[in-house]
């Protein structure tokens, strides 16, 4: 009874007391343990008394300094009044005007500036004061606070929501300071020893804080029940559409537990979105985005436990890494909904500006999978590849490498697909940002794995490309269908060339999954070039084996030939199309910066031309030019060489521009062999070629035969009479008509014939000018293709019967 008389009336004990009261004295065990929790309650008293001593002292010390640098203060002010009522006095003294201008000077001169510059110095003197005080109020606050919340956490009966404020406490003064610090680096950049001191303070208050905020907030994730059980995700993993639903505990969450979580969720966006505004502080004049923009620690707080759990299941399916893949994706698509309806609003509020939710919780799992994948996976397979090097024994490495990186890029399309329900799929094709969200940038991290494989998927494809080479029929067949015309250009492609281009348009196709330009660079380059030149050597093997034989002379030689040239314009046109979009001309600008001279060509070769931009296979594009212009060229000689014989006695017959012409003369007989043999063979090569081709084959030839000719028979110092040459000009009439069936104006392409005979033709005293007027009667007659000696000559060769 007499214990019960000394407690206080029930009236006057507050509320907060009867709940504490209630809470631990409720039943016989609490009552039992009475003594103990009494004398707990005294320790923790004298703790907060001892804390409330000390925290008086400082604030005594605080303040007693204030008051000994405001004396200070006062003085100096002081001081400046004296002197400014002095300088008052003085200009208005009549002593002063006598002095005239001395004294005037003196004090706008010397005195004046002197006394501004002491002013300034005072101010700034008084600004430092101010915002030093102003800081070290602020981190003082800011380490009471975190020792606060440590002290808390480590008493077994301490008020979560206690904790909580002064956490909040904590993180509002520490954006305070960090206002005030910002707000000093950009006016007063000379006070940097203040800020380092400052960092440094809240540098170590950070240590502590932020990994209790992640211990707490981890606390309050295990309570939520999270991460959810994989067992109905993984038990269905074959057969996804009859997996059972797993309730998401973020949607299950009610009353005081969610909005306790909502509230350490936002306290741990704002520590990090205080962390961001610091760091872009300090890194004021360098690259910051690289270190700003860091994983939500949020969101990595929700991914971690989950990456665990995945573990044990992707430690069983090593050999069927499609279940991998399916259980990452599911579990991304699962709980995907929830970041955007629950999650993004507190983020919102937090104002951490430039992230999303959605976005961070798949690229958290993208993350959880490919560190798997390259911890545990491609070790494996890389090992198996040296093995099979070393002992020479095929495996199935090489199927499972590409079978992996199969389901890798289908992985990524479906991890896009649910990005693009957000509508930030724009901001991903930025370089840097899509590469958070594909498991093939892997490749990025790894180069050398890049190069593996780029290797094993062009061997595999010239395994594939060597049946369809090796097999005859596809050098006669032709490309059919729409693939075959470019515009109204029907390149008479062998079949081969749409074979080669299947496997490089998918070699391109696989390239465009990962994530960044000079990684696609790089595998194109290893993968896809190769093919290229396969393709060329191929070609160039075929008509060199050709031209072995039988020298092209044989019709059948000259076909193989001219569909070799149609399938490198062919393939060359596949590849300038190509290479006209955006997509290989960004590869192009980073190409040689990524593959070593090793890999490059390094042949001579003219580079692009300045202000031109340079696509990827712009180099194989120009070795394909420079092929059909070697190939048609030899066209072109093998007709002329057979032209040659077969005209080389009428070239020879000098006599007959000399004899006249017998009745019923058309052409010359000579001449109709090698008419009829260039008839032949260009018919073969025009149903052979193709049209843009066979265009350079009868130029090429023009002009050849037009040198032949010419020099053989004009400049070769016969004599012409009137018979003479009316018979050349009715022979050359016949060349004109074979070349006639390809052109409009035949005889332009036979420049020094043309006028060799129009010369010839002249009247003698037309032709006397000639010898006087030099270039300038060339000019005027149209003379554009002969030089002077060579009309003279022509001119002194012409013979005229009276």
């Amino acid at each position: 009874m007499d214990s019960t008389e000394t407690l206080p009336p029930f009236s006057t004990v507050s509320s907060s007391a009867l709940s504490f009261l209630n809470d631990n004295l409720a039943n016989a065990q609490g009552l039992a343990r009475a003594s103990n929790f009494a004398t707990e309650l005294d320790a923790q008293c004298r703790d907060l008394d001892r804390s409330l001593t000390e925290l008086n002292r400082a604030l005594e010390s605080k303040l007693s300094a204030y008051a000994s640098f405001s004396d200070r203060s006062n003085s100096l002010f002081s001081h400046v009044n004296v002197k400014l009522t002095d300088l008052a006095s003085a200009t208005r003294s009549p002593s002063s005007v006598a002095d005239g201008s001395r004294t005037a000077d003196h004090i706008l001169g010397e005195e004046l500036p002197a006394l501004a510059k002491e002013v300034a110095r005072l101010e700034t003197v008084r600004a430092y004061a101010e915002t030093a005080l102003k800081l070290d109020s602020l981190v003082g606050d800011i380490e009471d606070a975190v020792s606060s919340t440590m002290n808390k956490n480590m008493r077994k009966h301490s008020s979560t929501k206690n904790s909580e404020d002064m956490r909040l406490l904590a993180i509002k003064r520490l954006k305070q300071a960090e206002d005030v610090l910002t707000s000093v680096t950009k006016t007063r950049p000379q006070w940097s020893h203040l800020v380092a001191a400052v960092d440094h303070r809240v540098d170590r208050a950070l240590a502590i804080l932020r990994p209790q905020a992640i211990v707490d907030h981890r606390a309050l994730l295990t309570s939520l029940g999270w991460p959810p059980p994989l067992s109905g995700l993984t038990s269905s993993i074959p057969d996804t559409k009859t997996s059972s639903e797993v309730p998401n505990p973020l949607f299950t969450i009610q009353g005081d537990l969610k909005h306790q979580y909502c509230e350490n969720f936002i306290a741990l966006c704002c520590l990090q979105e205080l962390q961001r505004r610091r760091k872009s502080r300090q890194l004021e004049g360098h690259n910051r985005e690289v270190a700003l923009h860091q994983p939500l620690w949020a969101i990595e707080e929700l991914v971690n436990p989950i990456s665990v759990a995945c573990q044990r299941h992707f430690s069983k399916w090593i050999d069927k890494p499609e279940f991998i893949f399916t259980l990452v994706y599911k579990i991304t698509r699962d709980y995907v909904d929830s970041m955007d309806e629950l999650l993004q609003p507190l983020v919102d509020e937090a104002m951490l500006v430039g992230y999303s939710c959605r976005e961070e919780w798949i690229s958290a799992m993208v993350t959880t999978l490919f560190t798997y994948l390259a911890k545990e996976v491609f070790p494996v397979y890389v090992g198996q590849l040296d093995e099979e090097s070393i002992t020479g024994i095929q495996s199935q490495a090489r199927v499972s490498w590409l079978h992996l990186v199969d389901l890798m890029i289908s992985f990524d399309k479906q991890i896009k697909s649910l990005v693009a329900q957000s509508g930030i799929l724009l901001s991903l094709q930025e370089d840097g940002n899509s590469q958070k969200i594909s498991s093939l940038s892997i490749f990025c991290d790894r180069p050398d794995w890049l190069d593996l494989w780029g290797e094993i998927e062009l061997a595999d494809a010239l395994d594939k490309l060597k049946h369809e080479t090796d097999d005859n029929r596809n050098w006669t067949m032709k490309v059919q269908g729409a693939a075959l015309l470019f515009g109204t250009e029907d390149y008479k492609s062998p079949a081969v060339s749409s074979a080669f281009l299947r496997c490089l348009s998918s070699m391109v196709d696989r390239c465009r999954s990962l994530p960044t330009i000079s990684s696609r660079s790089r595998f194109l380059r290893l993968a896809g070039a190769p093919i290229i030149h396969k393709f060329l050597d191929c070609l160039l093997m075929r008509c060199q084996e050709a031209e072995g034989l039988t020298a092209l002379t044989d019709d059948d030689a000259v076909i193989k030939v001219a569909n070799s040239v149609n399938a490198a314009h062919y393939f060359e046109s596949v590849l300038k199309e190509w290479c006209e979009d955006v997509f290989f001309l960004e590869m192009g600008s980073c190409q040689d910066d990524q593959i070593g001279p090793s890999l490059v060509d390094n042949n001579v070769s003219d580079g692009p031309t300045e202000g031109s931009v340079s696509a990827i296979f712009d180099e194989e594009i120009k070795k394909f030019e420079e092929f059909r212009m070697e190939w048609v060229e030899k066209l072109s000689v093998v007709v002329l060489r057979g032209c040659d014989a077969r005209c080389r006695e009428y070239i020879k017959n000098r006599r007959q521009w000399q004899e006249k012409n017998e009745d019923g003369w058309t052409v010359s007989k000579t001449l109709v062999g090698a008419l009829d043999y260039m008839q032949g063979k260009m018919s073969v090569i025009q149903e052979s070629l193709n049209g843009v081709d066979f265009v350079g084959v009868w130029r090429s030839l023009a002009a050849a035969m037009d040198r032949l000719l010419f020099n053989g028979i004009i400049m070769s110092n016969v004599k012409f009479k009137d018979d003479g040459v009316e018979r050349l000009g009715c022979d050359m009439e016949v060349l004109f008509g074979v070349f006639g069936a390809w052109c409009l104006r035949p005889e332009g392409f036979f420049p020094k014939l043309n006028e060799g005979l129009k010369l010839m033709k002249m009247e003698e005293k037309q032709l006397q000018g000639s010898v006087v007027g030099g270039e300038t009667w060339m000019k005027e007659n149209r003379m554009r293709h002969l030089r002077v000696f060579e009309v003279e000559k022509i001119v002194r060769n012409r013979v005229f019967t009276s």
